[in-house]
């Protein structure tokens, strides 16, 4: 781990350096508060600071002061390192920030005893936000697939829509639906069919722009989310998706099946922001179409401009 010294007395950063080293930490030196600071604000920064009370440019308190304000993840634990030892004086270094307080001269147990104490924290507050990431991940994904689910995929919609609205952009709603599912899960077993699924979702995902959205909307149906594209475009791309997806079989545990995909594509710009239902429902008609007329298509839904633009 990481530990950023900051100490303008040459004598005391250097034998704190020293222990630290010793005990097989990395350390990083800043001589002053304004050098810590700028440790701090960078990309993987040290996770532990000791800083000394008084320092030239920003002392410690200032230090501890702006990193709480910042609210960063990772939590920086900050030890704070000062000759000064009233009750006033610790309160005073607590309220700005710092997570422990070491008076000087200090003896090297304690602060090898201080600095065990910091990172069990980090630990566990790592394991917190890894639990607290991975119930966010559950609450908005499609469990089998891995992407966005239904509802996190509309409340998406809804933003692009508004997001579009204000900016006086294009966006565009795919639907697509694997063709004849039922039948692949009839005749493989619906384990199969979860393996063709989550294969499926992976080629939708590979297709498409970063900053685009795809969801599993529900069975075997899958929302795509383009934002700042002509409709023009968008029928481009979902031409490419259903490519991606019949142009070989799915590998799969009952063997090679070939897939298919249709999909209805609606776009144009927007003046009615919560209006999703409207989005939807155009690209869910055009993808019926595409199944009318016999699958593995492309259709358009010609009307959603007049549905939506004045």
């Amino acid at each position: 781990m990481r530990i950023l010294i900051a100490e303008d007395e040459p004598v005391s950063r250097r034998l704190l350096e020293v222990m630290l080293q010793k005990w097989n930490f990395e350390v990083d030196i800043a001589t002053n508060g304004a050098e810590a600071w700028k440790i701090l604000q960078g990309e993987d920064a040290p996770r532990i600071a000791i800083l000394d009370w008084m320092m030239p440019e920003m002392d410690g308190l200032q230090v501890c002061q702006k990193i709480r304000e910042l609210r960063a993840e990772p939590y920086t634990y900050v030890i704070l390192l000062t000759a000064r030892g009233l009750k006033e004086d610790v309160v005073e270094g607590i309220e700005a920030g710092a997570d422990d307080y070491l008076s000087k001269p200090f003896d090297s147990g304690e602060l090898k005893a201080r600095l065990r104490s910091g990172i069990r924290i980090l630990e566990l507050q790592e394991s917190l936000i890894a639990s607290r990431d991975a119930l966010r991940f559950q609450a908005t994904h499609d469990n089998l697939t891995g992407l966005w689910n239904r509802g996190a995929t509309l409340d998406a919609l809804r933003r692009e829509l508004s997001r579009a609205d204000r900016q006086g952009a294009p966006v565009a709603v795919i639907m697509a639906d694997l063709d004849h599912f039922k039948q692949i899960n009839d005749t493989f077993g619906h384990l199969v069919g979860d393996e063709v699924l989550r294969e499926a979702a992976s080629r939708l995902g590979s297709g498409v722009r970063l900053y685009d959205w795809v969801g599993r909307y529900g069975g075997e149906e899958f929302m795509v989310i383009l934002p700042e594209c002509e409709v023009a475009d968008a029928v481009k791309q979902a031409e490419r998706l259903r490519a991606a997806i019949s142009s070989k079989p799915f590998e799969s545990s009952g063997g090679l099946i070939p897939v298919t995909l249709s999909l209805g594509v609606a776009g144009g710009l927007n003046t009615n922001i919560e209006d999703t239902t409207t989005w939807v429902r155009a690209a869910d008609e055009a993808l019926y179409r595409a199944k009318e007329k016999g699958r593995n298509r492309v259709e358009q839904a010609m009307e959603l401009h007049a549905c939506v633009a004045a």
